[in-house]
C-alpha cells in the first residue's frame, strides 16, 4: 500500500460512517492551550472537545489526515530522528472524532473493521492494551469483536489520556502489531524489552471524565472519541516493515538523499542516520516554510533554523559541498503536492528561503567545525565543552546550541549549558543597548557585516551635501524574508538611524533593477546597512547604482529634529536647568522627547514652552552645523544629546541664537524652515521622567484642519454656528437634563400603575412574573413598588431588556420569611448569569433570554408558589 492509498482508504471508510472529512489544518495552532506546532490530529478540534465551540458537523463526527510536527518543547523527537526506526519530526496523523455522538461502543468495532477488512491486516498479529479500570472496553473487544482475551494487556498510566492537570480525560485502548520473534522477545506490549517487536499503530481515546481541581473524576455529560494513528507507522505495518523509512514517500526521500550525497544505506551506521535524517528533515522544513515559518533566532523560527542546519551539517559530514536543502525540498514538493496542493504555490518561497539559509550557514560551517574539533580534542575523556566555546559557535558561526551538543555527545562529551546561557544573557544585554544606539548588529549576521567592513572600510556619507549619489555595491546579504536584502554601498546619501533620528528611506536603482529602501541602520559602527525590498530585477556586488533618498520625508525629519533642539532649550528656560534629555525619537510625522523633571508640566507651562519655540522659529535665525574638536565644542557650551557617542571630532548644531548642542543628525538651514510647532501630549514614563510628543511643519496645520472639521460637524449636529457652539451645547445639555427628569417621572407613574396590576396576580402575597422591555434599574423600581403594595410578601420579576440579555430582580419584605438573593440564585444561573445576594432586594443579570420561562419556574419554586 502507498501513502496516497492509505489516505484515501482512511477517508472513504469514515465518510461511509457519516464522518465529515476535514482538511488538514496548518502547523501553527491558534488555541491558547496549544503547543508551538500542531502535534496531533485532535489539536484543531480542541475548542469542540472543551465545549468552547459547537462542532459544525452533522452528525458531530469528523475524520482527518493532519500534518504534524514534533520538534520543540514537551513533544520533541529531534534527537531520535534517524536513530529510531519510528520517530519523525514531521508526520501525518490519521484521526476519527466524535463530539458527544458515538462512544467506544462503536469506535472499537469500527477500528477492528478498518484494520482487518479494509487494510487486510492479520488479526492474529494484533495485540490490544486497555486501561486497568476499563472493563467496558475489554468486554467490547472480547464480546463484540471476538478478540482473544489473552492478547489484551491492561496498563495504567500508559492507557489514560489527560489534556492537563484538570479538564477532560479518559481511558484509551491501543492497537499494537507483532513484527515477530526476529524483532524481540515475546510477552506483548507490556514487555519493555520488546518495543521493537510490538509496535503501537493506533490509539483510541475515550474522553468520558472530567478531572476537577481536587483530582476527582466525574462523568462528562457527553462522551467523546479521539483516535490517532500515525500514517507512516500504519503504512509500515501494511507493508510488513517496522521502520517508517521503508514507506514509499520516505523511501523516495531517502533515495534522493543517497543521490545527493553519494552514500548508500547499509554501509555505515552514521551514514544511515544522516540519510534518514535528511529524508525526515526535508519534509519538516518544507512544510514549516510553506505554513509561514521563517528561520530566525526566536521560537518557531529557531526550531526551523535548527532543523535546516542539522540537515546541512549531516550532509556536510557525508562530503556534500553544494546546497542540498533546496533539492530535498523540491523532491518533497513533487512527492506530496497531490495531497497538499498549497506546496506548489509556496514552491519559490520554500526554495528561496532554504537556498539563502544554507548559503549563509555553509560560509561558516567548515571553520566552526574546525574550532569545535580542536576544542574537543583538548578535553579529557568524558570531559565538558566550555559554554564559551558553544556560545562562540552559536554567535559567530551560526551553530544552534543543540547541534553543538549533538556533536559533542556523539563523541562522549557533554556541554556546559550554564556557561552558554550566561554568555547568551550578556549578548542580549548588549543587543538591547545596541538597539538604543541605532541598531548595531550582533549575532551571526555580524560575521558577514564584519567581512564587508574589513574589506571595504566605512561608508562615505554624502547626505549632507546631496540627496542622490552614484555608488558601488559592496555586498548584498539576505535579510530573512524572500524579497528582503541588506545592501552595502561604498557611499550613500541615506542617513543611518542614530541619535534618535530614524533612518532614511528611498530607492536604489540600476538600468534594470529597483529596490525600495525600507530603513537604514548601522550594521557596525560606520557601516551603513540599507534594508531593502526587491521590487524588480536584481543587484549584485560590484554593480554601479543610483541611491536616492525620499526628499520629502527627509525634510519632515529635519524639521522635527531641529525643532527638538529648540524644544530642549525652551524646556530648560521654563522648567529649569535640571532638565536633561533622556531619550528622543525623531520621525517624519512627529517628535518625542524624554527628559528629567519631578512633576507634570502644567498647561500654563506648555503654553510658555510652545511660545518660546515658535518665537525662535519666527525670528528665522540661521542654523549652523559644523565639525570641530570636542574640546572646542565644550568651550562653546555645547550640550551633548542623550544616546549619542562622540569621538574627538564632533558635530555642533547652533539652532539659532539660543541652542548649541552636539548632534550628528540632519537639520534645516534656518529656524523658520521648521514651521510652527505644537505639543500634542505630556505624560509620565517613570519616576522623575516625563515625555513630550510634538509636531512641526505641516503637522500643526493638518491638526488645525481636523479640529475645525470636527467643530463644524459638532455645530451642525447641535444646530448652531461654530462661533456659538459652546452656548449651544450648554443649552442642549440643559434640555437633555429636563427631558431625563420627565422620563424619570413618567417611569415612576408607569411603575406605580404596573405595580397595581402585578400585585393583583399575587399568590400567597408573592408575585413571580415576566416583564420585558425595561432596563435593570426600571425593573428594580417596579419590583420595589409591587413589594410595597398592601399584603405583599415578595416579588420576582424577570425580563429581556431592549438592549439584550436578561434582567432579574427580587424584592421581599422584612417579615416575609423569604430571602431575595435565594429567590433568584438558581434562576440567574439558568439564564447564564449571576448577581446580587441581598436578602431584601437582589438584582442580577444573564445572557440567555431563551431560558426565561425555565428561570421563572425555578423562582416560583424557590418562593413556594410553583
Amino acid at each position: 500500500m502507498k501513502a496516497h492509498e492509505l489516505r484515501r482508504a482512511w477517508t472513504d471508510f469514515w465518510v461511509a460512517k457519516q464522518h465529515t472529512a476535514v482538511p488538514s489544518a496548518g502547523l501553527i495552532p491558534h488555541h491558547p492551550s496549544a503547543p508551538m506546532f500542531t502535534n496531533s490530529g485532535m489539536m484543531p478540534f480542541v475548542p469542540y472537545f472543551l465545549g468552547e465551540e459547537v462542532p459544525p458537523f452533522s452528525p458531530p463526527r469528523a475524520s482527518s489526515v493532519q500534518k504534524c510536527v514534533r520538534a520543540g518543547g514537551k513533544h520533541n523527537d529531534l534527537d531520535a530522528i534517524g536513530r529510531s526506526p519510528r520517530h519523525l519530526s514531521f508526520f501525518e496523523m490519521l484521526g476519527n472524532f466524535s463530539f458527544g455522538d458515538y462512544t467506544k461502543v462503536e469506535a472499537i468495532p469500527w477500528a477492528w473493521e478498518l484494520v482487518t477488512e479494509v487494510l487486510g491486516l492479520d488479526g492474529d498479529r494484533i495485540w490490544v492494551t486497555c486501561h486497568v479500570s476499563d472493563d467496558e472496553a475489554v468486554a467490547l473487544w472480547v464480546d463484540e469483536v471476538g478478540f482473544p482475551a489473552e492478547r489484551i494487556v491492561r496498563l495504567d498510566k500508559e492507557n489514560f489520556w489527560e489534556m492537563g492537570d484538570t479538564g477532560p480525560c479518559g481511558p484509551s485502548s491501543e492497537l499494537f502489531w507483532d513484527f515477530g520473534p526476529a524483532y524481540g522477545p515475546d510477552g506483548g506490549p507490556a514487555n519493555p524489552a520488546a518495543e521493537d517487536r510490538f509496535v503501537e499503530f493506533w490509539n483510541l481515546v475515550f474522553t468520558q471524565y472530567f478531572r476537577g481541581a481536587d483530582g476527582e473524576l466525574t462523568d462528562l455529560p457527553r462522551r467523546n472519541v479521539d483516535t490517532g494513528a500515525g500514517l507512516e507507522r500504519m503504512l509500515g505495518v501494511t507493508i510488513g516493515s517496522n521502520t517508517v523509512f521503508d514507506t514509499d514517500e520516505l523511501a523516495t526521500l531517502v533515495a534522493e538523499a543517497q543521490s545527493l550525497t553519494g552514500a548508500s544505506l547499509g554501509h555505515d551506521p552514521q551514514s544511515d542516520v544522516a540519510l534518514k535524517l535528511l529524508a525526515d528533515h526535508a519534509r519538516t522544513m518544507t512544510f514549516l516554510i510553506a505554513d509561514g515559518v521563517t528561520p530566525s533566532n526566536e521560537e518557531r523560527g529557531y526550531v526551523l533554523r535548527r532543523i535546516i542546519r542539522r540537515a546541512i551539517r549531516f550532509a556536510y559530514l557525508l562530503g556534500v559541498e553544494s546546497n542540498v536543502t533546496p533539492r530535498l525540498a523540491e523532491r518533497t514538493i513533487d512527492l506530496m503536492a497531490p495531497a497538499y496542493p498549497d506546496l506548489v504555490a509556496s514552491r519559490d518561497t520554500i526554495l528561496g528561503v532554504l537556498d539563502r539559509e544554507e548559503h549563509q550557514f555553509r560560509r561558516t560551517l567548515r571553520t566552526g567545525l574546525g574550532i569545535l574539533d580542536g576544542a574537543l580534542a583538548g578535553l579529557p575523556t568524558g570531559g565538558q565543552l566550555p559554554g564559551s566555546v558553544a556560545f562562540q559557535l552559536h554567535d559567530t558561526y551560526g551553530f544552534p546550541f543543540e547541534v553543538t551538543t549533538e556533536i559533542a555527545e556523539d563523541r562522549g562529551y557533554d556541554v556546559d549549558r550554564a556557561g552558554f546561557d550566561q554568555d547568551m544573557d550578556e549578548q542580549r544585554r548588549r543587543a538591547r543597548q545596541a538597539g538604543k544606539k541605532g541598531g548595531v548588529a550582533v549575532g551571526e549576521e555580524a560575521a558577514e557585516f564584519q567581512r564587508v567592513l574589513d574589506q571595504h572600510g566605512t561608508t562615505e556619507f554624502t547626505g549632507r551635501e546631496e540627496n542622490e549619489s552614484k555608488a558601488r555595491v559592496l555586498a548584498v546579504v539576505p535579510a530573512g524574508e524572500p524579497d528582503r536584502v541588506s545592501v552595502f554601498l561604498d557611499r550613500t546619501p541615506f542617513y543611518a538611524e542614530s541619535g534618535g533620528q530614524v533612518g532614511d528611506t528611498g530607492t536604489i536603482t540600476t538600468a534594470d533593477a529597483r529596490l525600495d529602501v525600507l530603513d537604514t541602520t548601522y550594521a557596525l559602527p560606520g557601516l551603513h546597512r540599507h534594508l531593502a525590498r526587491v521590487v524588480e530585477g536584481a543587484i549584485a556586488e560590484g554593480d554601479e547604482v543610483t541611491a536616492a533618498i525620499d526628499v520629502g520625508r527627509r525634510d519632515a525629519v529635519r524639521r522635527n529634529h531641529t525643532g527638538t533642539h529648540l524644544l530642549h532649550w525652551a524646556l530648560r528656560e521654563v522648567l529649569g536647568s535640571h532638565v536633561k534629555q533622556q531619550g528622543s525619537m525623531v520621525a517624519p510625522d512627529r517628535l518625542r522627547f524624554d527628559f528629567s523633571h519631578f512633576e507634570a508640566v502644567t498647561d500654563d507651562q506648555i503654553t510658555q514652552i510652545e511660545d518660546l519655540v515658535n518665537e525662535a522659529v519666527l525670528v528665522n535665525d540661521p542654523v549652523r552645523h559644523y565639525e570641530t574638536t570636542k574640546d572646542a565644542a565644550a568651550e562653546l557650551g555645547a550640550i551633548a544629546f542623550f544616546g549619542d557617542k562622540y569621538g574627538d571630532i564632533v558635530r555642533v548644531l547652533e539652532a539659532g541664537r539660543h541652542s548649541i548642542e552636539l548632534c550628528g543628525g540632519t537639520h534645516v538651514h534656518r529656524t523658520g524652515d521648521i514651521g510652527p510647532m505644537k505639543i500634542v501630549s505630556e505624560t509620565s514614563i517613570g519616576s522623575n521622567l516625563r515625555r513630550i510628543e510634538a509636531i512641526s511643519g505641516f503637522g500643526p496645520i493638518a491638526r488645525i484642519r481636523d479640529e475645525e472639521r470636527t467643530l463644524a460637524e459638532a455645530a451642525e449636529l447641535v444646530g448652531v454656528p461654530v462661533a456659538e457652539l459652546l452656548d449651544g451645547v450648554e443649552k442642549r445639555l440643559a434640555e437633555l437634563k429636563e427631558l431625563r427628569d420627565q422620563v424619570k417621572d413618567l417611569r415612576a407613574k408607569a411603575a406605580s400603575g404596573g405595580a397595581s396590576d402585578l400585585a393583583g396576580q399575587a399568590v400567597d402575597g408573592v408575585v413571580v412574573a415576566r416583564v420585558d422591555g425595561l432596563v435593570r434599574d426600571d425593573l428594580r423600581s417596579l419590583a420595589v413598588a409591587v413589594r410595597d403594595r398592601p399584603g405583599m410578601r415578595g416579588v420576582v420579576l424577570i425580563g429581556a431588556p431592549d438592549g439584550g440579555g436578561v434582567a432579574l430582580v427580587a424584592a421581599t419584605t422584612k417579615d416575609s420569611g423569604l430571602d431575595a438573593g435565594s429567590l433568584i440564585a438558581d434562576a440567574a444561573r439558568t439564564v447564564g448569569g449571576g448577581g446580587g445576594k441581598h436578602p431584601e432586594l437582589a438584582v442580577a443579570g444573564g445572557k440567555d433570554p431563551e431560558r426565561i420561562a425555565e428561570a421563572l419556574t425555578q423562582a416560583a419554586a424557590a418562593a413556594g408558589v410553583g
